[in-house]
């Protein structure tokens, strides 16, 4: 289902993605006129939300002439505001209240609205994108009035558990607080399988941080998303942003082939391993090393030193053999002690030396926006699938199909073929 919505959407066949994918109550009709048959007085740089779809649309979704998209005039007057019903005035006065308070620096505002953007409730879901959008024209503001460079840097953290990434989170958050930065800590705790719910033991670890005014940290359950990071994590970190935060870090539950999504978010992805692992360069697969631009061997000092620098080396010169990622950077291991502070202040020169290397040579800007095309059509997968499952025609279906299944009648291939049928037979007719 998901290759065939790609297929129409990139083969421009865009009149039937409306049957393809219902899944909100955006009214979708009007993306699928092509643009030469919207009016030109329409036509603005109006964008459509983070949740399905990401990015600059070509035209305003509005048919008034002289309609007004500017970000701040109220909901009703934004292009995401065409998709939902007519707000409420309590509705309103919120995304109100929660945009001022973000923009001003509340810490309570920007918990209430990482909240919004993080619920399943379908109309509240409506009302963060509206936040949301408000939030992005505040940021293009400020990156326009920096030369269109970000104002903000994005951090991402992962390795396996025990390696010692709450430790480290603090005692460089609290070094950057020191020197002036705000610094944002969105951290990612996995759920239960079985009950749904969640230690959110992360910020518990960083007691220090928690108590610091120029600090915020959110922990967040995974709710089951694969990849180390909840589906809002990219939407938490742009509302961080517009909070004044300049250092966002993302902390990730662990590390594995299908745990490197944060490198998708993020502009630059560090990996932290202990120095006693048994064989390092087996148990972190190559999938994470190609992706880290730092790696950070953590716990050097006292009897682990000597180990520290031997993983130190060892990574050195396996990640020689590997492809670069960037033009402007060679990835670099180093070693730091979060119980003495050692190599702490060199870790965070290295991310610094990234963000201008990258900065300078326009890399970070151009892997910023082809990030946010790999979440849109992640989102779109999720939300196709979610709609498949969802569609009559495939609930009817399914459980005698999977009765099928489990009882070796027919192969499970089979039995999606059917599913697909199903779909697409009722979708069209």
């Amino acid at each position: 289902m998901y290759n065939t919505c790609v297929r129409m959407v990139r083969g421009q066949n865009l009149q039937l993605l409306p049957l393809a994918i219902k899944m909100r109550r955006f009214d979708l009709r009007l993306l699928c006129r092509p643009l030469s048959a919207v009016p030109k007085f329409t036509r603005t740089s109006c964008c459509l939300h983070q949740g399905v779809l990401s990015g600059s649309l070509p035209f305003c979704l509005s048919t008034s002439v002289g309609h007004s998209c500017h970000p701040w005039r109220g909901a009703s007057s934004t292009a995401v505001s065409q998709h939902i019903r007519d707000l409420s005035g309590p509705e309103q006065r919120l995304l109100d209240r929660l945009h001022d308070g973000l923009i001003s620096g509340q810490r309570a505002s920007l918990a209430e609205a990482i909240t919004l953007v993080e619920t399943q409730h379908p109309r509240k879901k409506e009302l963060a994108q509206v936040l949301l959008q408000r939030v992005l024209a505040y940021r293009r503001e400020q990156e326009s009035r920096n030369g269109g460079k970000p104002v903000a840097f994005r951090v991402g953290l992962s390795g396996p558990p025990g390696a010692g990434k709450s430790s480290f989170i603090e005692v460089v958050g609290k070094m950057l607080t020191g020197r002036g930065h705000k610094v944002a800590v969105l951290a990612v705790d996995p759920s239960s399988c079985t009950t749904g719910g969640s230690l959110l033991g992360d910020k518990t670890r960083m007691t220090e941080l928690s108590r610091d005014m120029r600090a915020f940290i959110r922990p967040s359950p995974t709710s089951g998303t694969l990849g180390g990071v909840t589906r809002t994590t990219n939407e938490a970190i742009v509302l961080c942003e517009g909070a004044g935060y300049d250092i966002v870090l993302v902390e990730t539950v662990g590390v594995g082939q299908s745990e490197f999504a944060v490198a998708d978010m993020v502009d630059m992805f560090v990996l932290l391993i202990p120095p006693a692992g048994g064989d390092e360069l087996q148990g972190i697969k190559r999938g994470i090393i190609e992706r880290a631009d730092l790696v950070v061997v953590t716990k050097s000092d006292g009897d682990l030193v000597v180990p520290a620098r031997r993983i130190q080396t060892e990574y050195t010169s396996a990640l020689k053999l590997l492809r670069r990622n960037s033009k402007s950077w060679n990835p670099k291991v180093v070693r730091a002690s979060s119980h003495t502070s050692e190599g702490i202040a060199e870790v965070w020169a290295k991310m610094e030396s990234f963000r201008d290397a990258m900065l300078t040579s326009r890399e970070l800007q151009g892997r910023r926006r082809a990030q946010q095309k790999v979440w849109m059509w992640s989102l779109i997968q999720e939300n196709v699938l979610h709609h498949f499952q969802n569609h009559p025609g495939v609930r009817e279906a399914l459980p005698r199909l999977e009765e099928r299944v489990t009882g070796g009648v027919i192969s499970p291939g089979l039995a999606a073929d059917l599913l697909l049928k199903a779909f697409t037979e009722s979708s069209s007719s």
